[in-house]
């Protein structure tokens, strides 16, 4: 157990409440806690609770901002879980870190069990010194992937700058183990021109990761067998059928998507870089998004001088766990801080996770 949280789960009498009733009581407990009380945004939650954001954006930019909050007390994390970890880890000791829906998790980062990684870093171990390998987990992980990382002098990254991540873990030793996204992996090593006969997928449920000894030795990139269950939603087909609908259309994907599509859009970047990417295009433009639906609906919301479309069309690529946060939650939440929902990071762990943390900070800015 790495993380402290008491869950508690909304009441049916907050449920019960209109929604107007709710915006209200949440924007009351806004002005009464004043500068001590921060409410992180990310960019996928559901257009109803955003505009009670203090800061919008991306999972590890939010928990700079909030650490950086010098009169912020308590930090509330519309998001899910690993990001509330996050925060916490980069909080001062008087900050508190909490998560309105408890259960909103993330099937990615839950690809990656610790015990898992343990198993793989011990097979690996046989083979090659783990003295000669780069640990480097994404930032969508848990806690205490992150502090196995700090601990076997890794580092974490994000999706912005996955690239430098490879180039300094390679600086570091010849190889690197990367997990929990296999297409992130993919994508930044098609960027950086790595031989896919360097490059080997670790299927932690088969014996060797379904590698070879001589493959294992070989590799110089080991990327964990994981994937995002909404950005895998988008297909190469997608994008041809929306250029032959739409002569001249801008497609924008997140890396999280398959390198087949990657490779076929015009750019590719985070929530942060697609939301400035739409933002910078002329009116009148037209685009495809590949990425979370409640970002792309309120991106059309907010340049209504552009046509913006869901890149997949009608199979509707929504993070069920981002949309587990309600008005509903957040009220309740911030009717009971200090009650409920507490997202508290071991010492230990936070201690390790830290150290990877800190070493993005000074070796990928």
């Amino acid at each position: 157990m790495n993380t402290v949280a008491a869950k508690t789960l909304v009441p049916q009498e907050y449920k019960a409440l209109p929604p107007e009733v709710l915006k209200a009581k949440i924007a009351a407990k806004k002005r009464g806690w004043g500068k001590k009380l921060v409410i992180l945004m990310h960019h996928y939650q559901r257009k109803e609770i955003v505009p009670f954001g203090d800061h919008l954006g991306d999972s590890f930019g939010l928990s700079q901002k909030a650490a950086a909050e010098a009169q912020a007390e308590h930090i509330v994390f519309c998001g899910v879980h690993f990001m509330a970890e996050s925060a916490d880890i980069l909080a001062r000791p008087e900050q508190h870190i909490y998560l309105p829906n408890p259960y909103a998790g993330c099937p990615m980062a839950d690809m990656a069990q610790i015990e898992d990684v343990f198993f793989a870093w011990d097979e690996i171990s046989r083979l090659v010194p783990t003295e000669e390998i780069t640990p480097i987990s994404y930032m969508n992980s848990a806690a205490v992937l992150k502090a196995f990382c700090g601990k076997n002098g890794g580092i974490i990254c994000t999706s912005s700058n996955v690239t430098k991540a490879f180039t300094w873990g390679l600086s570091q030793r010849p190889k690197i183990f990367f997990f929990p996204d296999e297409n992130l992996g993919l994508n930044a090593a098609r960027m950086l021109n790595y031989d896919p006969n360097d490059i080997i997928v670790w299927d932690f449920k088969k014996e060797l990761g379904g590698n070879t000894p001589e493959q294992i030795k070989k590799a110089r990139l080991i990327l964990w067998k994981g994937y995002c269950h909404v950005h895998t939603n988008f297909r190469p087909e997608h994008i041809v059928e929306m250029r032959a609908k739409y002569p001249g259309i801008k497609i924008v994907v997140h890396p999280e998507c398959i390198p087949e599509v990657v490779e076929k859009a015009d750019a590719f970047g985070s929530t942060t870089f697609i939301v400035k990417y739409i933002k910078e295009l002329p009116a009148g433009s037209v685009i495809a998004i590949g990425t979370e639906l409640n970002l792309v609906s309120r991106l059309a919301d907010e340049h209504p001088d552009k046509k913006i479309l869901d890149l997949s069309g009608q199979t509707c690529p929504i993070c069920v766990n981002m949309f587990r946060t309600t008005l509903a939650d957040l009220a309740f939440t911030l009717d009971h801080l200090g009650e409920v929902n507490e997202i508290i990071v071991e010492e230990e762990i936070k201690k390790d996770a830290l150290v990877a943390l800190t070493r993005m900070l000074e070796h990928l800015n």
